[in-house]
């Protein structure tokens, strides 16, 4: 367990800080366009990446983009490259970043899902409060008002 530990606190922390960096902004832009097109078309994504179960989704996309009847754009095992050794710093941190793909993908796709609606309620919650209707009374244009007020209270719950 000791040997793999550092593997999976790797794939851990990057996990946890994709799924923020995803989560947040896609949640505050659905909040904004609450209603509109693109509310729906990423809701319904978001629906069908949820249902897909992590397990499965690692099998489709090891068929379909790591060597398997499809393309062979990612590898399959270790990571690293046998030549990652000889590279120089930058080659060796893309190397990483090839092999991490996939795995990532799988580790992101569930938690940034449910934390873009978290996000995305709590804004829209935090817009019909009184202070942000005291907000607009006051002039405030929109953009601050969501952005300098609503936002830090609408990520206390995600924090």
């Amino acid at each position: 367990i000791l040997q793999r530990l550092p593997v999976s606190l790797q794939f851990g922390l990057v996990s946890l800080i994709l799924i923020y960096l995803i989560s947040i902004p896609l949640g505050i832009t659905k909040a904004v366009r609450d209603g509109t097109k693109f509310d729906l078309y990423t809701s319904v994504g978001l629906m069908v990446a949820y249902s897909i179960p992590p397990l499965i989704l690692g099998i489709l996309l090891r068929v379909f983009l790591a060597g398997g009847t499809f393309l062979d754009w990612f590898p399959l095992a270790e990571l690293y490259s046998d030549t990652y050794h000889d590279k120089d710093l930058w080659g060796k941190i893309l190397d990483r970043v090839h092999h991490f793909i996939l795995p990532l993908t799988c580790y992101v796709v569930n938690g940034f899902t449910v934390l873009t609606f978290l996000m995305k309620n709590s804004l829209l919650e935090e817009v019909r409060l009184d202070y942000v209707r005291t907000a607009r009374a006051k002039g405030l244009d929109e953009r601050t008002i969501i952005y300098k007020h609503a936002v830090r209270n609408a990520l206390i719950p995600i924090v």
